[in-house]
């Protein structure tokens, strides 16, 4: 399978603020006519993770949250509040490293990452003035796989859907745009077997598509006061098969440095 010379991204305008409950199918399908796009069979639309929880009601009042002894441990460490520690405890399975400002661990969901993707940057206080923080979906797959189906059955069109989040990386300074829950595109594309320019087959070639796209589409929504949660992807070629954020996952046992 060869990769499309053309890629077209567009980032909708004018989302408003996602609230608890909202249809992320229907605000998105209504912002497409908005900006007088819409979508094709073969689009991808690369949404934020954070309007995704928000719409989940993904909230943690932090003035319900008893921290444990061990909390306050890595609070004192990490010179974080240790509420908000407990809170990535609980959303964590294992503790890779704790120093000054960050805590890395390996979330519920498996992947490694910082502070487990507990978020305070623009997280709105609740009706009473409380404040409180945002976890990730709790199942990012499962929460792409009901957009997609929203959007199909809204516009009638073969299309696939990224939530993106900005993650760091071990070895290079900088977040970068990574797909945490993918639906209907392939989140690993296998390559072995194709050919090079030189005819010969390619050995280990696998590539992190939905990854690709969803850093492509990170460069569009910006990361602060940009106001584009939301991007349309056209151009990308990729199997028509389903795929998932967990087939970019490596297995433990494959881990050369943990």
């Amino acid at each position: 399978m060869g990769t499309s010379s053309r890629l077209e991204l567009n980032g909708l305008e004018g989302i408003d603020a996602i609230r608890a409950g909202d249809d992320l199918g229907t605000v998105i399908a209504q912002a497409l006519r908005a900006n007088g796009l819409r979508l094709q069979d073969g689009d991808v639309i690369a949404l934020a993770q954070k309007i995704v929880s928000k719409s989940e009601n993904r909230y943690v009042l932090l003035e319900t949250v008893v921290p444990s002894a061990r909390a306050i441990e890595l609070a004192s460490v990490c010179d974080k509040d240790p509420r908000l520690v407990q809170v990535v405890l609980n959303e964590s399975r294992e503790v890779l490293r704790a120093v000054r400002g960050v805590i890395v661990v390996e979330d519920a969901r498996g992947l490694v990452l910082a502070n487990a993707g507990v978020d305070r940057s623009n997280v709105e206080v609740d009706e009473a003035g409380r404040e409180r923080v945002l976890l990730l979906p709790a199942d990012p797959d499962m929460s792409a796989a009901r957009l997609r189906a929203s959007l199909v059955s809204q516009c009638g069109v073969d299309v696939g859907v990224i939530i993106n989040d900005s993650l760091g990386r071990a070895w290079r300074l900088g977040t970068v745009g990574v797909a945490i829950g993918v639906a209907g595109l392939p989140g690993l594309l296998d390559r072995r077997g194709e050919k090079d320019l030189q005819g010969r087959p390619l050995l280990i070639t696998e590539v992190g598509y939905a990854d690709e796209l969803a850093a492509a589409a990170s460069a569009v929504m910006g990361q602060a006061d940009e106001g584009r949660p939301v991007v349309l992807i056209r151009g990308a070629t990729w199997p028509r098969r389903g795929g998932t954020a967990q087939e970019l996952q490596r297995e433990r046992g494959k881990d050369l440095f943990r």
